[in-house]
């Protein structure tokens, strides 16, 4: 059964910028964050909290959620990995906070520098004090189909990972395909061995479009029941610890997607291919999204 409406999360302003190698100014990133709300984006991953040293990009995120003005019918989201982190996005007034694990040891190491277990672990005093202040706490799973170092990843792993991040207190559970590897036969039996212990409304996909996979992806994920979806306007992104890793999924090109099925968003598609396109002129390049360069071929 198809869900009849599907919540995307919008991840362009934080997991897509953060791997742009040069600096995207202050103003183009408010802008970015202000067109998504007004294109109907319920859920806008505005920043990040991270070491300046490791991930440049995100250095004035503080100043991002200081700048936009705020839509009272959308949530602004924040990645925060550590005490610190959650401090500084409390203090930017984040209405939801996010932390990450992985299914893949290597990965984790590479990432993070330390094991699975410890990095779950080590999140425990951030939920800990989000849920203090209310603030709702999602978990992402990196490298669910696949990872750069390791290759395969056995489903119950990343199920397994998932539960600990929901019985820690994460409200939801992301599933990332971080190098965009997945193929639909491998989302399906990943999702089967998940759900066997998750509920659907538990979960989200996030899926990088490396090989051009992640629709056909969703549209699995769509057909098991999940009705979250993570994608970046325009496919903007990528992964810094994953090499020849493309963007996310274009949120304009899962959009015309879900309208084609019938499938409620509640996103504009004209408003939100605009705010793509006036990122894409910032940045100096052509959208990566497929549907974007259609509708703006048409209007010239």
């Amino acid at each position: 059964m198809l869900p009849t409406s599907v919540k995307i999360v919008e991840v362009g302003p934080r997991d897509g910028l953060q791997n742009e190698k040069g600096v995207v100014p202050l103003d183009a990133k408010v802008a970015l964050v202000e067109q998504l709300a007004d294109a109907g984006c319920a859920v806008i991953e505005t920043g990040s909290f991270v070491s300046p040293k490791w991930v440049p990009q995100m250095a004035d995120s503080t100043a991002v959620f200081q700048q936009i003005k705020r839509s009272p019918k959308v949530s602004y989201a924040a990645l925060t990995p550590n005490l610190r982190g959650l401090e500084a996005a409390i203090e930017a007034k984040a209405d939801e906070v996010a932390i990450f694990g992985a299914a893949s040891e290597s990965f984790s190491q590479k990432n993070i520098n330390c094991s699975i277990a410890e990095s779950l672990q080590r999140f425990l005093p951030v939920i800990e004090l989000a849920q203090k202040q209310n603030i709702p706490v999602r978990g992402y799973v990196s490298c669910v189909l696949g990872c750069p170092y390791e290759g395969d990843i056995a489903p119950q792993k990343v199920a397994e990972v998932s539960q600990q991040l929901l019985d820690m207190g994460c409200y939801e559970v992301s599933l990332g395909d971080t190098i965009g590897v997945g193929t639909p036969i491998k989302t399906q039996q990943m999702l089967e061995a998940v759900l066997e212990k998750i509920p659907a409304d538990k979960l989200a996909v996030h899926f990088h479009d490396t090989y051009g996979q992640a629709l056909a992806n969703i549209l699995v994920a769509l057909q098991q029941g999940i009705s979250v979806v993570d994608s970046a306007v325009s496919g903007l992104g990528g992964c810094p610890y994953a090499k020849g890793a493309s963007g996310n999924v274009a949120t304009e090109d899962l959009v015309y997607m879900l309208n084609g099925m019938n499938i409620k968003t509640g996103i504009d598609l004209n408003k939100l291919t605009a705010a793509g396109l006036t990122m894409m002129q910032v940045l100096g390049r052509q959208s990566n999204s497929k549907v974007a360069l259609a509708l703006n071929a048409q209007g010239q």
